[in-house]
């Protein structure tokens, strides 16, 4: 035999050792049935007995969201096909009743399940996961598009740089990401341009997640007086990336010095209120503020760490390189699951469409932290879209509680490489096809070539 093969095999029997000593039926059971079965009675509207009941609804919304084909006909002709499978008498290809009871699928039903699975997820993360046995979030924004209608329009306006009917509706998104088990905790959507649509605008209205001693870990837009006075307050430690405007005047010659570039400054509060700031707050914030910096590999961190016992350099370095764990989670949502350009066609049924990617983001690393957990493994070690694969066959093979041992097992075989450092050009190589860029309105150039298109210029 093969010595390859050899050592799949012998992987293979030890991760099945392992799921056999740790009972781990019971700890996938622990973070899902009973939590979520609860969420879903408390939160169910009142429905009669319908052909799409929410439970129907919510399951076909979530499989329409990951299809290569997310079309709403998609969705009812797979329905249609495992209602005949099942003896059951076929419905109607029409897409309309489907469609209405999406807009019955309350909001919150899906926002809390959200929340559930990244809660529970964390409160079962085990200790060898984190670091330094704390929990830890990595903090980011990100922006999508969506179909190019008055409704979207008005609620989140196309980018300002761009005349009117050749733009697209485009949302921001800032997210809370757990850094051990790669779970959604929060999030905030809002527009793209205006006032309080910045990142920092929408993580003010997320604080309330953090408690006493959690970590957060952001890049260089978070680093400011008053966000890093309200983490202090609420004793939640921080660790971002230096402002671009203070990078230039950081001195380590003053300060209390802590070690090689690693000081600790008094920063004082602005003179000038920002004008999303209560004044009344703004009195209440301290006067001046304690944060640490160090330079490490070229960045210079800001940290709410103030001493070496409480975190080291090289603690403080692996942390913030962790950092871009948060582009991958986006990567993950925007690419591998299609999140980048929604499909829906109102503004409400936008914002369910994106926490429905969220319900199916945190199931698939939910699967991903049992297997995780099973073969000794970090869930950030596992192929995310291999689990995404494996998750989409059984949903399709209808694959029984009893299979997912061996899931697991295959699961845990695909491991992400080591990413340390890696940077890519923003450049690609394959060349678009040669099609000029629309600069007018669909329905002017659609008059406009009525009679045939132009013949090209030779």
């Amino acid at each position: 035999m093969h010595i390859i093969n050899k050592m799949a095999q012998h992987q293979q029997r030890n991760i099945q050792k392992h799921i056999a000593a740790s009972n781990s039926c019971r700890f996938f059971n622990q973070l899902t049935s009973p939590e979520l079965l609860t969420t879903v009675d408390n939160l169910l509207p009142e429905h009669r007995e319908r052909y799409y009941p929410p439970t129907e609804t919510l399951s076909m919304f979530l499989a329409q969201a990951l299809n290569a084909d997310r079309s709403c006909q998609y969705a009812v002709n797979h329905a249609l096909v495992q209602r005949v499978a099942h003896g059951l008498p076929a419905l109607s290809v029409s897409t309309g009743a489907y469609c209405r009871a999406r807009k019955r699928l309350p909001l919150d039903l899906i926002t809390q399940l959200v929340h559930t699975t990244g809660t529970h997820l964390e409160a079962c993360t085990p200790t060898e996961w984190r670091w330094k046995n704390k929990p830890v979030y990595l903090i980011d924004g990100t922006s999508m598009t969506m179909p190019d209608t008055p409704e979207n329009q008005a609620r989140y306006p196309q980018q300002g740089g761009q005349k009117q009917g050749l733009g697209f509706p485009i949302c921001r998104l800032l997210g809370i990401v757990s850094l051990s088990s790669g779970a959604i905790m929060r999030a905030s959507v809002g527009r793209f341009q205006g006032k309080g649509s910045d990142e920092q605008s929408l993580l003010r209205g997320l604080l309330d997640q953090f408690t006493a001693d959690d970590v957060i870990v952001g890049d260089a837009f978070f680093g400011t007086y008053f966000l890093l006075a309200a983490l202090q307050h609420k004793q939640v430690n921080a660790v971002f990336e230096q402002m671009g405007a203070r990078k230039r005047v950081t001195d380590f010659r003053t300060g209390q010095r802590l070690g090689t570039k690693d000081h600790v400054i008094t920063l004082t509060k602005p003179k000038k209120k920002p004008d999303w700031m209560t004044q009344e707050d703004y009195a209440c914030a301290p006067e001046t503020l304690a944060i640490r910096e160090l330079k490490i590999n070229g960045k210079i961190l800001i940290t709410t760490y103030l001493s070496t016992q409480e975190a080291t350099r090289d603690e403080l370095k692996m942390l913030y390189k962790k950092r871009w764990n948060i582009e991958v989670d986006f990567r993950n949502l925007k690419t591998t699951m299609g999140m980048d350009v929604l499909s829906c066609k109102t503004p409400d049924m936008i914002e369910k469409e994106i926490w429905i990617y969220f319900l199916a983001y945190n199931l698939i690393r939910l699967h991903m932290a049992q297997a995780a957990f099973a073969s000794n493994l970090l869930p950030r070690q596992i192929s995310f879209k291999h689990a995404l694969q494996l998750w989409l066959a059984c949903y399709r093979q209808n694959i029984e509680d009893d299979a997912l041992d061996v899931i697991w097992v295959v699961m845990a075989q695909k491991k992400v490489g080591n990413r340390s450092g890696r940077i890519e050009p923003r450049a690609i190589k394959r060349r678009p096809k040669a099609y000029q860029l629309l600069m007018k309105p669909r329905a002017q150039a659609r008059e406009e070539v009525k009679n045939g298109h132009p013949k090209k210029l030779k």
